[in-house]
């Protein structure tokens, strides 16, 4: 017994360091390859588009992310410390870096500037809602752009992001921050009210919210339009119609002719049929002043793409300028991708050169050759103890396209890996 128990521990030894942390996972093999390629198309639309790369840190001090500036709560964030005592924190939301950056390396540029960066964020939610902590996005920010033409073009610049990677079937709904904004503004409920109401429209909770606008006391016009917000999507005509008649607040107003502008516009890059206008959208993030808009598809709970306009972030870090910018959730375009079959069931390509050891100059030249050609090659001297079906065993294994035999100068024999398609 003793020897079966030390037997079991020590191959248990070790065990528990194999495991990542809840929120994390390792990717590799063809999921990597795939990640990498859909970050690569994504990335190159935003490069047609005029984007330069921008790369920020992983992490920063506490207060770029504070509560003040509209971001997650603190609650939601890894935090540590360095040796001066200072509070860091891993980024939870790429946005206010670059706003950082534009404040510090662009102060005095007064026209428009494009960024765009491949990163990740960490954003510490509770383990039971089984979400990932450690997200990989694709996005892009535009500064000192105001117009509801940039607006629009960051709607149609996702559709066409989404759609270059090969999906198909999605939805991008698109509101304004001003509207809820507004319709609290002419209610005149305090702030605590305004937020307890905000977050049961966030979590799309239009029942507790009906219930709880039927409890305050503002105008029957004013609890219409709230009541009705979940039903207020698809003709965007008939939604504005509805809320003009209820409401003559000058801040809904205009946000509802921007959305008009914005559809108008959408429907000269062709894209209309992926779009829906919803007036009950609301984004976690508070500092986003104009457009917000999120891109779904089914089998997913959670958004492939978010954005929107947030004109005053970066004059919390000392520079006036106008902004919107968009993020490909990489991970969530990942997930819907391989769900709904999308992904062409391919190799991770190359081929592997065996060669005996007497003709290692050979191979080097051979295979230097193939890779100025283009090729992947990988080289794996032959043991003299293995026989050929042993090395094409493994090149199955490791998902290669062909195995390269050099069986003597002048002497190929090439062989294609069935079973990888």
């Amino acid at each position: 017994m003793n020897q079966i128990r030390d037997e079991f521990q020590e191959n248990m030894e070790g065990q528990e360091l194999l495991h990542t942390p809840g929120g994390v996972r390792d990717v590799y093999g063809r999921e990597c390859a795939r990640k990498m390629h859909v970050k690569k198309e994504v990335h190159h639309i935003l490069k047609t588009h005029g984007f330069q790369d921008i790369e920020t840190p992983a992490f920063e001090y506490f207060d770029i992310f504070s509560k003040e500036r509209g971001t997650v709560q603190s609650r939601e964030m890894f935090k540590f410390f360095d040796r001066g005592n200072n509070t860091l924190v891993l980024r939870p939301d790429v946005t206010p870096s670059i706003a950082r950056c534009v404040a510090k390396y662009w102060r005095d540029e007064t026209m428009p500037i494009r960024l765009c960066y491949t990163g990740k964020t960490f954003v510490n939610t509770p383990p039971y809602k089984g979400k990932l902590q450690e997200v990989t996005q694709v996005g892009a920010e535009c500064f000192h752009d105001d117009t509801s033409d940039t607006d629009a073009e960051m709607i149609a610049m996702t559709v066409e992001c989404l759609k270059q990677c090969g999906l198909k079937e999605f939805q991008l709904e698109v509101g304004h921050a001003d509207l809820f904004r507004g319709l609290v503004e002419e209610a005149g409920i305090s702030q605590s009210e305004a937020q307890e109401l905000r977050e049961l429209i966030v979590s799309k909770n239009f029942f507790g919210a009906q219930e709880f606008v039927g409890r305050l006391e503002v105008a029957d016009s004013l609890k219409e339009i709230f009541e009705k917000l979940p039903e207020l999507l698809g003709d965007l005509t008939e939604c504005v119609q509805f809320v003009k008649e209820r409401t003559k607040n000058e801040r809904v107003l205009q946000a509802l002719e921007r959305l008009q502008k914005v559809e108008e516009i959408l429907g000269c890059y062709g894209c209309l049929d992926y779009v829906t206008v919803d007036f009950s959208m609301l984004s976690q993030y508070s500092y986003y002043t104009g457009v917000i808009f999120r891109a779904y598809t089914y089998g997913n709970g959670e958004a492939l793409a978010t954005g929107g306009r947030y004109d005053g972030l970066v004059q919390q870090f000392g520079k006036k300028a106008s902004a919107i910018g968009l993020a490909i959730v990489i991970d969530q375009l990942m997930l819907a991708l391989t769900r709904q079959n999308l992904f062409e069931d391919t190799t991770l390509g190359g081929g592997i050169l065996l060669y005996p050891q007497s003709l290692r100059k050979e191979a080097i030249g051979l295979a230097q050759k193939y890779r100025k050609e283009g090729r992947c090659i990988q080289m794996l001297r032959k043991a003299s103890a293995k026989s050929v079906e042993e090395y094409l065993e493994y090149a199955k294994r490791a998902d290669v396209e062909e195995l390269i035999y050099l069986e003597a100068v002048n002497k190929v024999e090439t062989y294609t890996i069935k079973g990888n398609k």
